[in-house]
């Protein structure tokens, strides 16, 4: 009976399901997360009658034809980026990310990551980096006598020099953008990396036709809704649950027939 192997693969996408939504709600103050969504599709149908084909050798073609679905696949896990909430932290290094874009990251194997938490810090030379020490790109270096660092909207960084009436500009923060940013692949970290689906990157000043604008003193949140996911993880709990009743039922349908005499 079909409806055994069936149930199994609802079971399978709903166990995905559940840990795809726990995900986002471990994730729920993870500064930059993007939530996720389990997508699922039909499988193969097996045809048992085809529509269209003759019903008689007068021509009639049978209308409607018998097709049994064979079950459910995961199709895609997809990341939405809609804009998080930007929480104040009055670190003059935080920067939040206003619209669309990236912050582009030097990473050890030399490849470029990319990342929506702007919880940047300064290293022993410095220089602008992540909570790993990364560095950001384009280097940006803070002068050991400064008494503040100033990021404005379009990424300039300016730094206030001991004894100096003008500020010192240090140099400009870029953002990437990609065309399909749900094609990045993910590293943890709060990085990414560009693959063929998302696209190549774009760079630009913060602030330009297509790019946001940085907020100084701020982070952005995660975009994840609580009480959505909680009702996702409900759903997907009944889900389950209706799907294991369907092998029970198979279950005691088969044992019916293996006791008739």
């Amino acid at each position: 009976m079909r409806s055994l192997d069936i149930g199994a693969l609802g079971m399978q996408a709903q166990s995905t399901n559940v840990d795809v939504t726990s995900h986002n709600i471990a994730n729920m103050t993870t500064t930059g997360y993007k939530r996720q969504r389990a997508e699922f599709q039909d499988l193969l149908y097996q045809d048992l009658r085809r529509a269209g084909s003759p019903s008689s050798d007068t021509g009639t073609i049978v209308p409607v034809g018998v097709q049994v679905g064979l079950g459910v696949k995961t199709a895609a896990i997809g990341r939405y980026m809609g804009q998080g909430t930007l929480t104040l932290t009055e670190n003059e290094l935080d920067v939040a990310i206003q619209g669309r874009g990236y912050l582009q990251i030097d990473m050890p194997s030399g490849d470029t990551a990319y990342t929506r938490d702007g919880t940047l810090k300064l290293d022993a030379d410095g220089q602008l980096v992540t909570k790993d020490g990364f560095a950001v790109q384009p280097g940006i270096t803070v002068p050991d006598n400064a008494t503040s660092v100033t990021i404005n909207t379009s990424g300039e960084v300016f730094a206030e020099i001991d004894g100096q009436v003008a500020l010192q500009n240090l140099g400009q923060i870029q953002l990437a953008t990609f065309i399909n940013p749900a094609g990045l692949d993910a590293l943890g970290d709060n990085l990414f990396l560009e693959t063929e689906a998302s696209g190549d990157a774009a760079t630009g000043v913060p602030g330009g036709v297509g790019f946001g604008t940085l907020l100084q003193g701020y982070l952005e949140s995660s975009n994840v809704n609580v009480v959505q996911e909680i009702t996702n993880l409900i759903k997907a709990q009944r889900a389950y649950e209706m799907n294991s009743k369907s092998i029970s039922t198979t279950d005691e349908m088969m044992s019916a027939v293996s006791n008739l005499r």
